[in-house]
């Protein structure tokens, strides 16, 4: 049955988003029923469909239609979650917002995702994922991807699968203060800032270098003629195969790159008086370029079969290969966790699909059934409606409902470096949980990843508690161990083997504490084919697909390319996949948090304690599951154009008299809008070659070049300020960084999205605010904490005296 066998959730959206966040619930037993308009929702028409639909039940209701609205209200009243993602006010207009259906059930945890949440200049434009991105400036962000001079569409859901994780947390939060409080509530958050989680650093490059331009300047991977910039284009070298095949190297570490540069056949440089300091030679831009140049010959005189060898010799040199569309979910590591299922859809035959996002040991998932046929259980959940309790839930206002934290006296432990895992837990801190940091005496790697001490793991140590700790000492591990007894949640995130070794593996904490939550989020696996090798984000998105879906054909794939082209395509590939505003880490950090809320859930629900575990490459599969999934005869996802402008006419970037217009206008009804406000201009609309989808399709590029003489006539400004309050979705693109934006008070300040902190390097400054807003609880917003902040602290509520804790420093024990 599930963990979440008696629950219901009705998922009210027509798009992935709310799809994948009801998909949970219903592949661990919950009774989801998908409310659908007439001719059902778009996602049908996807090949990810049977994936994102699979064990739900489906009825059609028109919203507009006053008799369906009572079915959804009725409906409403026996429900524990409904989801929603339509424009601020459109539900509130039809008697179905949050406040008319909490009146009929207060427990109803009622959850909202909107483009660009309820406060702010955009509040009310639609919420597409090519809009949100477009203003926010991610298009810009991924302009060195793109051979052109306009900034790039960017193909990969970052906004819009983050959006349904985020979702997902406030869910499963308000699930688990149910169970104390008795109450339900509104859960919102929106595209925008669930887009933000995915930054790791960016956010404080770009505050430190506002801030002290004289001490930091954020630089380029690459100059302006293309050489290399930075010691990381050697270190996560993209290069080419001597068959043909794009490689993806992971070798941040020293030891790593030294690995690697031996596997090259270089390691002779190192030694060589010439290539002194390798791989870092300051101002010498023409040193780097042959360094790269040598390296990249390097790696074309091996086939792919020839480099697999060599990484299965040697654990220390690993590549991954650049995959795209369903060869994602062939990866080796995917297959042998069992994350890869194939399911018998009703429709479409055996489905080649992702497994559930968390794997659960306790209460694994029941993946066996089919997607829904259109409206298939109609008379079924019109039954269900009719005996739903029609009378009046009104909630006795004489009890106080509490209104605090969330997940206040949660405890989690977080055994974990870098961002991935790491930042899992700090997105959790913002809702109340109490998380417990263990780092080496010299802090975590990440707190010094970008040449300005503290910045590049200031966001990911926000709302947390330290403690630095050596786990070579007998009594330091002890202490870990004595965390570990105590606390409801651990996380590991190290590779495989690392935990056992230390006697914090899961079988060993729980003998002390038979109810953890215990989640393995290493960058492979436990164990495996991948689980020894090194995980970093540009490897996990080359092997996810990310960067091949956002490049499209721009980068060609074979052997006999020049060195140039080479170049080129790394370049670009590197650039399109795994930069610091949104990479796989970002998203596997999103499936940590939902496995820990998960199991908490489960635990509330009866599960007791059990291990979970969160794959990077997993969650990577959900995200670009649109690609991913197929069966035979699956149609194919769109694909961006040879420009790198959209997907077809009415989901694309114009050029404008000043700047870049994005237009998203894909159904007939947004077609009829965007063509009767441009009647003045062109004649589009009554043009017989445009006059339905199928002819809009069949003549795009007529259509294209119809609406690029439009809008080159004014400024891109100017088409904003005429058609959005029309309801078009027609933005101006932000050719201004991410950050520059958010931090303008009109935009970032007036929309919710930052706050102000104390941190205790950087003093003031802002932060980008809780992702998650509730109608009663609380959310909160910390500061990064220091290596060691706590140590003291967390020892003495362990029990350790003062000179207990002299004696642990003095002998550097814990720092």
């Amino acid at each position: 049955m599930g963990p979440f066998a008696g629950l219901r959730v009705i998922d009210l959206s027509p798009n992935r988003v709310g799809a994948q966040i009801s998909q949970l619930f219903a592949d661990f037993g919950a009774d989801v029923v998908q409310i659908e308009p007439p001719g059902g929702a778009v996602i049908r028409h996807h090949a990810a469909y049977p994936f994102w639909g699979r064990g739900k039940r489906s009825i059609v209701l028109d919203i507009r239609d006053q008799s369906d609205r009572r079915v959804i209200r009725d409906l409403a009243r026996s429900c524990d979650v409904l989801i929603e993602t339509h424009r601020p006010g459109v539900l509130d207009d039809r008697g179905l917002g949050y406040a008319e259906l909490k009146a009929d059930n207060p427990r109803l945890i009622y959850t909202s995702v909107t483009g660009f949440g309820r406060e702010g200049p955009y509040a009310n434009a639609p919420g597409y994922e090519g809009v949100v991105q477009a203003k926010l400036g991610v298009f810009h962000t991924f302009r060195r991807m793109s051979p052109y001079t306009v900034p790039p569409f960017v193909n990969v859901p970052f906004a819009s699968f983050a959006a349904s994780q985020v979702a997902l947390h406030g869910i499963l939060a308000a699930l688990v203060e149910r169970d104390f409080s008795g109450a339900g509530q509104w859960v919102e958050t929106n595209l925008v800032q669930a887009f933000t989680t995915l930054d790791t650093w960016a956010w404080f490059e770009y505050m430190i270098a506002d801030r002290w331009p004289d001490a930091f300047h954020k630089s380029d991977p690459y100059d302006a003629s293309g050489r290399p910039a930075s010691p990381f284009t050697f270190m996560l070298m993209v290069c080419l195969t001597k068959d043909g095949s794009w490689l993806q190297f992971a070798s941040v570490a020293a030891h790593l790159y030294a690995a690697v540069m031996r596997a090259l056949g270089l390691d002779w440089m190192f030694a060589d008086e010439q290539w002194q300091g390798l791989p870092v030679f300051g101002e010498d831009a023409d040193k780097r370029q042959a360094l790269w140049t040598k390296m990249l010959e390097a790696t074309r005189s091996k086939t792919l079969d020839e480099w697999r060898q060599i990484f299965d010799e040697d654990g220390n040199v690993f590549a991954e290969q650049f995959r795209s569309g369903p060869s994602a979910l062939e990866h080796p590591q995917l297959l042998h966790d069992g994350f890869v299922v194939e399911i018998d859809d009703a429709e479409r035959g055996r489905v080649r699909q992702p497994a559930a996002i968390v794997k659960a040991s306790g209460t694994p998932a029941d993946l066996g059934r089919s997607a829904p046929k259109l409206d298939e259980h109609r008379e079924a959940i019109l039954a269900m409606a009719a005996e739903s309790d029609r009378g009046e839930a009104v909630p006795d206002e004489s009890v106080e409902v509490p209104s605090g934290l969330p997940l206040a006296g949660i405890t989690i432990l977080e055994l974990a470096t870098l961002f991935a895992a790491p930042h899992g837990t700090t997105m959790l801190t913002d809702l109340g949980a109490r998380v417990i940091k263990v780092e080496p005496l010299s802090g975590d790697a990440i707190r010094n990843i970008i040449p300005f001490p503290e910045s590049g793991g200031a966001k990911v140590m926000q709302g947390k508690e330290s403690i630095a700790v050596d786990l070579s000492t007998i009594e330091g591990l002890a202490v870990v161990q004595q965390l570990a007894s105590g606390a409801d949640v651990v996380v590991q995130g190290y590779r495989a083997g690392a935990m056992k070794k230390l006697g914090l593996d899961y079988e060993s904490v729980k003998l002390r504490n038979p109810d953890v939550i215990y989640v393995n989020a290493p960058g492979y696996g436990v164990d495996g084919p991948y689980g020894n090798k090194p995980a970093y984000a540009p490897s996990i998105g080359a092997a996810s697909g990310i960067p091949l879906a956002n490049v499209g054909s721009t980068v060609e794939e074979r052997p006999d390319l020049t060195m140039d082209q080479i170049q080129d395509g790394a370049r670009r590939l590197s650039a399109a996949g795994a930069l610091a505003n949104a990479q796989a880490d970002g998203f596997a950090a999103l499936g940590v948090a939902t496995a820990i809320l998960f199991g908490l859930v489960a635990r509330r629900r009866g599960a007791g304690g059990q291990e979970l575990f969160s794959s990077m490459l997993n969650t990577g599969a959900h995200a670009m599951s649109a690609q991913a999934v197929t069966y035979p005869g699956a149609p194919r996802e769109p694909a961006p154009d040879a420009e790198l402008r959209g997907l077809g006419a009415l989901y694309r970037i114009y050029d404008a008299a000043d700047g870049y217009v994005f237009l998203a206008s894909p159904s007939d009804v947004e077609w009829n809008q965007l063509a009767t406000a441009l009647a003045p201009y062109t004649g589009a609309a009554g043009d017989p070659r445009f006059a339905d989808a199928a002819l809009r399709r069949s003549n795009t590029t007529a259509l294209i070049e119809a609406l690029a003489g439009v809008f080159a006539a004014k400024s891109a400004p100017d088409w904003e300020d005429e058609l959005l309050p029309q309801g078009i979705a027609c933005v101006a693109l932000n050719t201004d960084s991410i950050e520059s934006l958010m931090y303008d008070d009109s935009f970032g300040r007036a929309s919710g999205y930052v706050v102000d902190v104390t941190h205790p390097t950087f003093d003031e400054h802002l932060r980008l605010a809780p992702y998650l807003r509730f109608s009663r609880s609380k959310t909160q917003a910390l500061p990064g904490v220091l290596a060691g902040q706590h140590t003291d602290e967390i020892l003495t509520r362990l029990g350790r005296t003062a000179d207990e804790i002299a004696d642990l420093r003095s002998r550097n024990v814990v720092g």
